[in-house]
């Protein structure tokens, strides 16, 4: 009966996918709803078919990247994956990676699981699944009607980690809201990080500011980003761990290049990728593929063929280049805006900000982003736009920009159409969860009609 079950529940889960696809949506949580509604037990059986591991990456910013750069390493070794690869990571998406995966009969041919998990939910899918490893990338404050403060996710990660205590853990030392997961347990644990002085000088809300285990003020030897970098509680010893994966020798001028060093072996990485924040992004999963056995010279040689993923620094081509990214809380915008800062040319930026419920309703947090930064004399000009123009208008005005050149726009096609027709070299278009996906198929559609 329960075989029954699970056909029906896959077939089920299948059709819904193809239907979604021809009606131009993506499928990617949908099926996964239907097929557990038909048969509850479908994940926990078809993950227990994963023949070597299954791979948790969660985190607050990075993850997609983090997962879809490990899925590119395992795949590129000869290994067959099964992988949440559009970002669908709560449990229906996660089910419809796997349904989507499984062979008609119900039969599943997986190496690994490459699955990247919302970090509140990782409690409930915790129960469908068992990992072996789990990578957290780091936690900041995001969708604060949703999640809450940080205290919250990380006691959510907790209850989740309690489920799963043989599980090896990939924590960013650099983080001390990441690294407390390993402090003073008896699991498993590697750790990556940024082993150099970055020298970058911003004035960003700390999220950890405080020790998590004594509620002492953290010091910092130095930092990059955030509460990032080389930190230490001088009440408790609290401290940034050992790192077993560190980054080194960083230069940002063209790409990225940076040393790795980890068990007495280093190399060497010069990347065509954008951000700084793409180092931890790509420490997370060699770390992990390091730990499957892939050699660090395949590594390198993958990395160098990878492809931003959906608006992670995505390239278009509209006359002009067209620079485009996914940069949903105050931490990731401000990642963002030093991203475009790198860039020497002359510049028009477009901010969308949307308040739907997967955006949180709550957008109070970009108060906390520094659009002071983007006052400079190589952006030349700003348009605002998504369900929360105005706000981002107000936020401008009060980070000092001028209103003169302040665009408010209600259509984003037309507004993209008026901004790469603008005088700079580049343009860039920041824009948060819900406009991710619209925004991209105006782009795309653009690049291929020229209708600009």
């Amino acid at each position: 009966m329960n075989y029954l079950r699970k056909l029906f529940a896959i077939w089920a889960g299948k059709t819904a996918i193809i239907l979604s696809k021809l009606l131009g949506k993506k499928g990617s949580s949908g099926p996964g709803n239907i097929a557990l509604k038909i048969y509850p037990n479908l994940l926990k059986d078809l993950s227990s078919k994963v023949k070597k591991e299954i791979i948790i990456v969660c985190g607050t910013n990075g993850k997609t990247t983090t997962n879809n750069m490990l899925y590119n390493l395992l795949t590129s070794s000869g290994y067959s994956v099964v992988c949440n690869r559009v970002g669908a990571n709560m449990l229906d998406g996660i089910v419809t990676a796997f349904v989507d995966a499984a062979s008609l009969l119900g039969n599943l041919n997986a190496d690994y699981g490459c699955i990247e998990a919302d970090e509140a939910s990782a409690v409930k899918i915790f129960d469908h699944l068992t990992p072996q490893k789990i990578v957290i990338t780091n936690l900041f404050r995001d969708q604060l009607d949703r999640y809450g403060e940080i205290d919250i996710t990380i006691k959510l990660l907790n209850q989740a980690l309690e489920k799963v205590p043989d599980a090896t853990l990939v924590l960013n030392g650099d983080d001390p809201l990441t690294a407390r997961f390993g402090y003073n347990n008896h699991r498993q644990c590697y750790y990556f990080g940024i082993d150099q002085n970055s020298e970058i000088n911003l004035n960003e809300t700390k999220e950890g500011r405080f020790c998590t285990f004594c509620g002492q003020e953290l010091k910092y030897n130095y930092y990059h980003y955030s509460q990032l970098g080389d930190f230490f509680c001088p009440s408790c010893g609290f401290k940034r761990p050992v790192l077993d994966f560190k980054a080194f020798d960083v230069h940002l001028q063209d790409g990225l290049q940076f040393e790795v060093a980890y068990d007495c072996t280093t190399a060497s990485f010069n990347l065509n990728y954008k951000g700084f924040y793409n180092i931890y992004n790509i420490l997370a999963s060699m770390c992990v593929a390091a730990l499957l056995g892939i050699k660090v010279q395949e590594i390198n040689n993958i990395f160098s063929q990878y492809k931003p993923q959906i608006g992670r620094m995505e390239s278009f081509y509209l006359g002009k280049p067209v620079i485009f990214n996914l940069s949903k809380n105050p931490a990731g915008f401000n990642q963002a805006i030093s991203t475009v800062l790198q860039d020497p040319r002359k510049k028009d930026i477009m901010v969308i900000i949307n308040d739907n419920a997967q955006d949180g309703k709550d957008i109070s947090w970009i108060w906390d982003v520094d659009f002071e930064r983007l006052v400079v004399p190589s952006i030349q000009s700003y348009i605002a736009s998504g369900i929360r123009k105005e706000d981002v208008a107000v936020r401008f005005k009060y980070a000092g920009i001028q209103k003169g050149d302040v665009t408010v726009a209600d259509d984003i096609r037309s507004a993209i159409i008026d901004l790469i027709n603008r005088s700079g070299e580049v343009c860039y278009i920041l824009v948060n969860y819900t406009a991710l996906f619209n925004t991209q198929n105006i782009l795309k559609s653009l690049e291929k009609t020229k209708e600009y």
